[in-house]
């Protein structure tokens, strides 16, 4: 346990919970750091599975801490605990988020962050900032745009609203939908098949596509080539 996240281990999986259930998973800065010490524990891990347990993945950030932040205090913020969600995204291990429940605002794009995503019928997914003036900026509203458009994401940012499971798989931000209570099991299962492979084979072609998402045709041509290039010659 590492203060408000539990870390275990199946095997070769990483498992990493939110455990301040009494406040929905609010993720607050001290919630945060420990989140990001979790992620640096897990080294020699070949997956990683992130979950709130069984009832809520996380209902978003703590916003009782938001009045008392100056800009001086929110540029060190995103140095210090707020680098938990790039932390995350920079993971070579892929990463599998099991979602029940409420999955709103940083909840949301933390589960964006991770390489896959499981969630049960209960989930409910949405980007509450702006109805309380201010925006999502932990990688929510630059992942969401890569992953369905400015159309969908301005959907989503700027009407405030709520998608279920279902709807959230139609757009393709989610890898499967199951039942209640089924997220967690979903999540090692697929964990499990990752952490099967050769793990440098795994964590470059995790870079190679998400450097593609933003890279010319021939630059993404020439990644995959130099990489496989380089598996080779070590294969």
């Amino acid at each position: 346990m590492i203060g408000d996240v539990e870390v275990a281990r199946h095997g070769d999986v990483a498992v990493l919970t939110l455990r301040r259930e009494a406040k929905l998973n609010a993720l607050s800065t001290h919630m945060e750091s420990r989140l990001l010490d979790a992620v640096r524990s897990v080294g020699d891990s070949r997956a990683v599975v992130i979950t709130g347990g069984d009832k809520v993945f996380s209902a978003g950030a703590d916003t009782s801490e938001l009045k008392e932040m100056t800009p001086a205090s929110i540029a060190r913020y995103y140095r210090e605990s707020g680098a938990v969600y790039e932390a995350i995204a920079a993971l070579p291990q892929p990463t599998v988020a099991a979602i029940a429940g409420y999955c709103l605002g940083g909840g949301f794009e933390l589960a964006l962050a991770a390489d896959f995503r499981v969630a049960d019928e209960t989930a409910v997914f949405g980007l509450p900032e702006v109805g309380i003036g201010i925006l999502p900026s932990s990688g929510g509203v630059t992942r969401l745009v890569r992953a369905v458009g400015p159309a969908r994401t301005r959907d989503l940012v700027l009407r405030c609203r709520r998608m279920s499971a279902a709807e959230a798989h139609s757009w393709g931000l989610l890898t499967e939908t199951v039942g209640s209570g089924e997220h967690l099991a979903k999540a090692l299962e697929i964990a499990g098949e990752l952490a099967e492979h050769p793990p440098l084979a795994v964590s470059t072609a995790k870079q190679v596509i998400t450097a593609a998402a933003d890279a010319s045709r021939e630059t993404g041509l020439l990644l995959e080539q130099l990489a496989y290039a380089t598996l080779n010659r070590i294969g």
